[in-house]
């Protein structure tokens, strides 16, 4: 990308209290480009106050050449915007997708096929190694796992990716000059090299509160499916599952012992549908499910391509299956929708629950899984 369109797209990124939601409005518009090439009036004309106008008028912007200085400080510092052909094509579907991602390392690692991996700070030492197992096992199936940074479970899945040779991505809640925890640096660097550190955040950003739900956004953004190892009832990382489920992606659980306040909030997310783990084989078969369908996703992975394993039986009820999402869906619109008798839907609806890929709820059904 040329200096001058990432200059306008950060122009408006960094104006004052536009946010990404306004960004996007602006983006119905125009082309950064063009907008930052409008006079005062005209700004003002596209709803822009007085002082958003001035600011993107400025000659020059501070944190905008601070964050070419920082891209071009270094061969594998990359800003990546919106209209970018690396921008990880999942996060680009959601309703609001983050406009701007400062990213460290190898880029192309966003566009790969991502299972997060989240968890309590705290964790157990059951927990932390079950994180690191199934990050291990997973990224030997070609997975690449996204975490957070944190202390605990997030360390162990990231370590346990790199362990075996697999690729990983910490997304931050603050800038990428700052490692958080600071005893996660030598962590950090070892991500850098075999995956990236990713941020919504100006590289000087200081970590706060505010910024970690951002970054749970993200990090269940980037992924198919979001795996929570343990956690307990006010855990952050219930934040991230949470996300997960308004997203569409799929939520799994580790379960735990009804005595254990680290179980509790996996446990609960069972309860209310997200798909219970026991093995690594509970999780690649529902994520190939998703690649087999998400023909959008499948056209922008990686050159490593998807998962490759055996071929298995094709999926039960195709047309049928493909109709029945995250939302509830009566069964007759799924017989409008598949042009199948009601009678007939039922039947392979039953034979879908007793298999295990859909849940009959309150109104119809939904895939299982999706939390």
């Amino acid at each position: 990308m040329s200096s001058d369109l990432l200059r306008a797209w950060l122009t408006l990124y960094f104006t004052p209290r536009l946010g990404a939601k306004g960004l996007h409005t602006l983006l119905a518009k125009a082309s950064p480009q063009a907008l930052v090439s409008l006079d005062h009036q005209a700004l003002q004309a596209l709803g822009l106050t007085a002082s958003q106008a001035a600011f993107i008028l400025m000659d020059k912007h501070q944190y905008v050449e601070q964050c070419i200085d920082w891209r071009d400080s270094a061969d594998n510092h990359h800003i990546i915007t919106l209209d970018d052909p690396l921008y990880p094509p999942l996060l680009a579907q959601l309703s609001i997708p983050p406009p701007v991602l400062f990213v460290k390392g190898e880029p192309s690692v966003l566009t790969t096929p991502q299972v997060a991996l989240v968890g309590s700070r705290h964790a157990t030492i059951d927990g932390l190694r079950n994180a690191t197992y199934f990050a291990g096992e997973l990224a030997q199936q070609g997975l690449t796992i996204t975490s957070g940074l944190a202390l605990g479970v997030d360390g162990h899945a990231h370590d346990g990716a790199l362990r075996q040779g697999g690729s990983t991505i910490a997304v931050l809640g603050c800038g990428l000059n700052t490692v958080y925890p600071a005893r996660h640096k030598r962590l950090a660097q070892r991500i850098e090299n075999q995956g990236a550190l990713v941020s919504e955040f100006h590289p000087a950003i200081l970590p706060k509160s505010a910024n970690f739900p951002r970054r749970n956004r993200i990090i269940s953004g980037l992924s198919l499916g979001v795996l929570v190892v343990e956690a307990t009832e006010r855990s952050g990382s219930l934040i991230t599952a949470r996300y997960a489920a308004e997203q569409g992606r799929d939520v799994f659980a580790l379960p735990g012992s009804i005595h254990s306040s680290q179980a509790k909030g996996c446990n609960q997310l069972i309860k209310q549908g997200a798909c219970l783990i026991q093995t690594v084989e509970d999780i690649v078969n529902e994520i190939e499910t998703l690649l087999r369908w998400s023909n959008h996703y499948m056209e922008k992975i990686s050159p490593n391509g998807p998962i490759e394993k055996e071929p298995k039986e094709q999926l039960p009820f195709a047309d049928l299956l493909a109709n029945v999402g995250t939302q509830v869906t009566p069964v007759d619109i799924l017989a409008q929708r598949t042009n199948i008798p009601v009678q007939e839907v039922m039947m392979q609806l039953l034979e879908l629950e007793l298999s295990g890929h859909v849940v009959a709820v309150s109104g119809g059904y939904i895939r299982k899984g999706r939390g």
